[in-house]
């Protein structure tokens, strides 16, 4: 399938504060070149403020990008660190454009996502605590999540293992359905969690040193 290409990494921005206050850059063309426009909230339509979005810095977060205007299409989840190419905010080759953002809420340090196989919350059922999974087959769960509940932090899920594919954000509350969480199947085989610098200084996807 062409949109297995790969996890995408983020490079570690130089600054930033958790809380209130959370700004984000964004730039027309690629590595950071072009019109720089700085935001503090969410934006219904950024292509009123640059013809284009090439690249990103996020100063403090985290934020989710979608594909269109008015906060629709695919979601692309945007934590603190610096996006420098599409290639490193998706894994998806048909749909990497980023038209509007928000800010997302993370009320908790502590995480806990409960996963069903069936809508309105039936059939199996899986709990996942303070981990990040990326292969819900190798935790002996089939791909088929229709429902979902977000009981503490936020948290993104993947069509494919490895954070790969589509991205679907569950903030705190109950998903009866997968149209719920923007999906048009009920097809999930990875998840994580939804990092904030309030306690987690580092932020989520940045690769430790090798020192």
């Amino acid at each position: 399938m062409t949109e297995q290409q790969g996890t995408p990494d983020q490079l570690p921005a130089e600054k930033g504060q958790g809380g209130a206050g959370a700004t984000y850059k964004v730039l027309s063309f690629e590595n950071f070149r072009g019109k720089r426009v700085e935001l503090s909230g969410e934006c219904k339509d950024v292509l009123e403020k640059t013809p284009r979005v090439g690249s990103v810095i996020v100063e403090s977060g985290p934020w989710v990008g979608f594909e269109c205007l008015g906060f629709g299409g695919e979601q692309f989840v945007l934590e603190k660190g610096e996006y420098p190419r599409w290639s490193t905010w998706t894994s998806c080759q048909s749909s990497y454009i980023l038209s509007s953002f928000k800010p997302l809420k993370v009320e908790s340090g502590d995480h806990k996502l409960h996963l069903f196989e069936n809508a309105g919350f039936e059939g199996r059922k899986m709990e996942i605590v303070d981990d990040d999974v990326p292969s819900l087959w190798a935790h002996g769960f089939q791909d088929r999540v229709a429902s979902a509940k977000a009981i503490s932090g936020t948290w993104v899920g993947y069509t494919y293992p490895g954070y790969r594919g589509r991205q679907y954000v569950f903030e705190h509350g109950d998903f009866k359905h997968w149209n719920a969480w923007g999906a048009t199947a009920p097809q999930i085989q990875s998840v994580r969690r939804v990092r904030d610098m309030q306690w987690h200084k580092r932020g989520s996807n940045i690769k430790p040193s090798s020192e």
